[in-house]
Order: C-alpha cells, then sequence, then structure tokens
C-alpha cells in the first residue's frame, strides 16, 4: 500500500509539473505571437501575389500551391492536398441604369449563383421594406417587374444584424421569382453606406430562377425616393453570369505532428477561397494568415505538442462549403479523434471572448487565464463553431469560439473594400496569439481514448 502511495505521488507531482511546463508555454506563446509580425507577413504575401481567388478560378489554383508551399516554408511536419469537387460560378460584365423618370446609373454587382439576364432585362421596379413585406405581397404585385429589397443592416459587436438581413439575399430570388418577378435587386448586407455594393450567394430553392443582385445602399435610397414620387420608375438590369459544373480545388492541411497521440486531432481552420471583389484580405485572408502562423509558433517550442495540431484552409466556403462537407465526410472513426475544432472567419477584429469552452473545467480555467491579458473574456453566451467548422461540429466534434469584435466587419465584407489596408497588424497578432495558446493547451490536455 505504502508503494502504491507513493508512485501515486509522484503521479500527481509528473501532471503538476507537466501542467506547469504546459502552461508556461502557453505564456510564451502568447508574448511570441503579440511580438511577430509573421502572420501579417503571411497575410500580405496571400493578397499581394494572390489576390481575389474564386474557387475553381486560375487564381484560387495558384492560391492552393501557393498555402503547400507557405505550409512548408513554415515547418510543419507534413502537407496534404484534398480534392474537393464542386459547381463554380463566374462574374461577367454587369450594369444597372434607372431609364425612366430620370435616366441616371446605379451601382450593381451580380449575387454568387446568380442566373444571367441573358442580355438587357428591362422592367418596372417595385419595392419592399423587408423580405417579409415581400411574402405578404400578392403576385399582381409583382408580376413581370423588378423587386427591390430595401432593409437596412444593423452594426452590432457580435455581427448579430448580418443573421436578421441574410434571409433577404439567400431566399429573396426564390420567393420573388414564385410570385412572377422578372428579377431580384437587395440593399448590400453592408453597415456603411458607400457606393461599392457587397456580393454573396442567393440559394435558389429548385422552382424558378430569376436573376439576382446587390446595388448599394445611395442606390437603394435613390429608388426608394423615385418611387415616393409617385410615378412608375424603369431599370435596365445585365448581368452575365455563367456556372460551371464539375470543378476541382483542394482543402490543404498542414499538421504538426504529436509526439505521444499522433492519431488526435486539434484543428484550426479559415478557408482560402474569397469573392472575386476585392483581395479577400478581411474575408478569410485574416483566418488563413493567423491560424498558419499559430502552428509555425508550436512548431517552434522547445517540446512537440502531444497531440496533433492541425491547420485546415477549406475550399469554396464562399459558394457552397464544399470543403468542410468533404471534411466532414471522413470515417467516424477518424472524426472521434479530433479533439477540438476552431475556426476564424468573422473579420478582422480583436477577439474579446472565449465561448462554448471545454467540458474539461481545468482546461477551461487554464484557457481563460492564459487568455485574459489579451482583453478576451469568458462570457457564458453560446457561441458558435464557425460556417465551415459546424459540419464536422454537427458530427459530434467538440468546438470553441473566440468572438471577435465585428462592428466594423460588413463595412467591407463580400465588396471591393476587402483589401490589406483594412487589417490592423496588431489585432492580427492579438488573435494570432489565442488560437495559438488555445490550440497549445487543448493539445497538450490530460490524455482521453478515442471513442469511435
Amino acid at each position: 500500500m505504502r508503494a502504491l502511495l507513493q508512485t501515486g505521488a509522484a503521479l500527481v507531482l509528473a501532471f503538476g509539473l507537466a501542467s506547469h511546463a504546459v502552461a508556461g508555454t502557453a505564456d510564451a506563446l502568447r508574448q511570441q505571437a503579440l511580438a511577430s509580425s509573421e502572420a501579417y507577413a503571411i497575410l500580405e504575401s496571400l493578397t499581394t501575389e494572390i489576390g481575389a481567388r474564386p474557387a475553381g478560378s486560375e487564381a484560387d489554383a495558384r492560391a492552393v500551391a501557393w498555402a503547400v508551399a507557405k505550409f512548408k516554408a513554415l515547418g510543419y511536419d507534413k502537407v496534404t492536398t484534398e480534392p474537393v469537387r464542386f459547381t463554380a460560378w463566374r462574374r461577367g460584365a454587369e450594369s444597372a441604369e434607372v431609364t425612366g423618370p430620370s435616366p441616371q446609373r446605379l451601382a450593381v454587382t451580380a449575387l454568387g449563383g446568380s442566373v444571367g439576364t441573358n442580355g438587357d432585362l428591362h422592367a418596372d421596379v417595385v419595392a419592399f421594406p423587408s423580405l417579409p413585406a415581400l411574402q405578404a405581397a400578392s403576385p399582381e404585385q409583382v408580376r413581370g417587374k423588378i423587386v427591390i429589397l430595401s432593409q437596412h443592416m444593423e452594426r452590432r459587436r457580435d455581427g448579430g444584424g448580418y443573421a436578421d438581413v441574410l434571409p433577404m439575399r439567400s431566399n429573396g430570388a426564390s420567393i420573388a421569382a414564385r410570385k412572377g418577378a422578372s428579377a431580384l435587386l437587395i440593399r448590400s448586407l453592408a453597415t456603411t453606406d458607400d457606393r461599392l455594393p457587397h456580393t454573396g450567394s442567393v440559394i435558389y430553392d429548385g422552382g424558378a430562377t430569376i436573376p439576382a443582385a446587390a446595388i448599394s445602399g445611395p442606390d437603394a435610397d435613390l429608388l426608394e425616393r423615385l418611387l415616393l414620387r409617385g410615378q412608375p420608375v424603369q431599370l435596365r438590369l445585365n448581368l452575365q453570369s455563367t456556372t460551371l459544373t464539375d470543378q476541382l480545388s483542394y482543402n490543404v492541411i498542414g499538421d504538426i505532428t504529436g509526439r505521444e497521440l499522433p492519431q488526435e486531432v486539434v484543428m484550426l481552420s479559415a478557408h482560402l477561397d474569397s469573392w472575386d471583389l476585392g483581395t479577400g484580405a478581411v474575408d478569410d485572408g485574416f483566418g488563413v494568415a493567423l491560424t498558419m502562423a499559430a502552428g509555425a509558433l508550436i512548431k517552434r517550442q522547445p517540446q512537440a505538442p502531444r497531440r496533433t495540431v492541425r491547420v485546415v484552409l477549406f475550399a469554396n466556403e464562399e459558394n457552397g462549403f464544399d470543403g468542410a462537407r468533404t471534411y466532414a465526410a471522413r470515417p467516424p472513426s477518424e472524426l472521434a479523434c479530433h479533439r477540438l475544432v476552431l475556426e476564424s472567419d468573422w473579420g478582422a477584429g480583436r477577439i474579446y471572448a472565449l465561448r462554448h469552452p471545454p467540458a474539461d473545467t481545468a482546461l477551461t480555467k487554464q484557457m481563460a487565464q492564459t487568455l485574459a491579458p489579451l482583453g478576451i473574456a469568458l462570457d457564458g453566451q453560446a457561441g458558435t463553431p464557425g460556417p465551415d467548422a459546424r459540419f464536422v461540429a454537427e458530427r459530434k466534434v467538440p468546438w470553441l469560439q473566440l468572438a471577435q469584435d465585428a462592428s466594423a466587419l460588413f463595412d467591407h465584407h463580400h465588396s471591393a473594400n476587402d483589401t490589406l489596408d483594412k487589417v490592423d497588424p496588431a489585432a492580427l497578432a492579438q488573435n494570432t496569439a489565442a488560437y495559438s495558446v488555445v490550440a497549445w493547451l487543448a493539445a497538450n490536455a490530460p490524455a482521453m481514448p478515442c471513442q469511435p
């Protein structure tokens, strides 16, 4: 019995020493990330050398090659690519103008996935303040007309105003089509009134399809003012877009191999593709840069993590989540060994909250303590795994959220304004620090057997 007690005491002491060393490395990672400009250099490289990279494009292929080379240059132990098949969409020439009673051009951009107009489309305009107002309209009000949805988006710290207006972009075209509309225009899902319209995907429900586009906030206001004058307003709309089936891209995956439990994975993720209007610096070059840099910092520590730290850059998030769906299709036995997933895809703001923490209270406490100097608090809100990470989360992979301040995200989201100058290097370093310490702590938590 005495021998057993001595052995138990030795194990407790050893675990305590190990935990102390893990915590010390986490503190060092935080300091190193804050002092480093590596994440910004990665982002500068991606946006300068590749730029916009819509899925399935030539630039997307160059982005995949860039990511493979960058992972290798950063010292990752293993770099792989995973084929992803999908339907791609290409923007062509696009224009819109009021033809009567007060002719003038509008700033317009097609929504991703929209069908084209097959030449010029001429029609009167009918406006509705929201999607529910359109749903309540009679077909006689809508038939043959170009529908305008003009709901404003509310600016919020958590970015929650986006969810309020997103159905207008996603579902508005199908609802308008069922009522006989000839096209849909929406006020850009934006929190600024510049004249650069914001794109994003439209989702057709399998019925009739009509062209769908976004116009800038000032132009939506213009159309409303013209309609208030009591005369019919006519528009000319021309959208030249194409759809390409059976396209190929790749998830790009970089691993830092675990020293004791290499089959167990702590996963950091972002998406490599972007819309075509800007250079994808905020959405999601920011996430690409910080996750790659966080893994590289962990690789440089004196001791490798117990578990594998994996960075996954998903293909075609913007127009179908195909990369995330492909990754989540892994066998249950493999996903059962994924211990945690985090995703960075919510702009370029500072992280302010840890949400949906691990069930292990000791690990959660350690994370909260290490994140506190970064201004990050455990705030108790439910959180979300993220648009790509939700697919593995639905298959029971544990997740947590590092919630970012999204107050300014929708000033430039999905627009030509999504460029490198919108990124604060200090905010990027803070995000990198948070992801590196959370990944390190999760990768070194006590062992738990995989449960397929």
